[in-house]
């Protein structure tokens, strides 16, 4: 009974299996066009020359070349300078936590397309299941040669399903792959800023 009900989903094929992945394809395509605006807007340059800033101790210089710019590293920066009075443990703290909450910021939509790309071929491949069934089904509904191309014609058809799960995913895993490598250098460049700042506080006469 319950077999018979199974068989009677798998009558559906495999194409709402192929829209399932269009589906996925579009909104994976979304979110790689939003996460490379995101970290384009964000990126800030003259990263070396505010590092000297902040090491020779011009704080209200480094201020000022952060000025209106988004980012973890103008973030930290910010921070840092605003917190500078407090001593050189307070920016360290304040530093972490900065980057920390950014991470979140940068991080976010980032799983859906490593989730996409570890389990689209399975989807797919589900759909080549679903309609090899289907194939020896009407095989065995339409015994002989003309059952047989039928069959045939199916497999051929679920196939494809494999294949465009496999084009929706290696995409998203290649585009998951270089975010998380920009986000790793983002985050190791605004951590520099952030102790280039803090070795100048632990370095000033006041703080010995």
């Amino acid at each position: 009974m319950l077999t018979q009900k199974l068989l009677a989903v798998t009558q559906l094929g495999a194409d709402w299996v192929l829209w399932l992945l269009v589906g996925l394809s579009v909104v994976s395509v979304a979110v790689m066009l939003e996460r490379a605006a995101f970290f384009r807007v964000r990126r800030l340059p003259g990263l070396d020359a505010l590092a000297r800033q902040l090491l020779a101790g011009d704080f209200a210089g480094a201020r000022a070349a952060v000025e209106g710019r988004r980012g973890m590293e103008a973030e930290v920066v910010r921070a840092a300078v605003e917190h500078a009075a407090k001593g050189p443990d307070a920016v360290a703290e304040v530093v972490s936590a900065h980057l920390e909450r950014s991470r979140l910021d940068y991080e976010e939509r980032l799983a859906f397309l490593g989730t996409l790309g570890n389990n689209a071929p399975f989807i797919g491949l589900f759909g080549t299941v679903l309609g090899v069934i289907r194939a020896f089904a009407d095989l065995a509904a339409h015994p002989g040669a003309a059952g047989a191309g039928s069959v045939m014609a199916g497999i051929s058809d679920a196939l494809i399903a494999t294949a465009v799960g496999l084009f929706v995913a290696l995409p998203a895993v290649v585009m998951f792959n270089l975010y998380q490598r920009w986000l790793r250098r983002t985050t190791q460049r605004a951590s520099a800023l952030g102790h280039a700042a803090v070795a100048w506080l632990r370095a000033r006469p006041e703080a010995r």
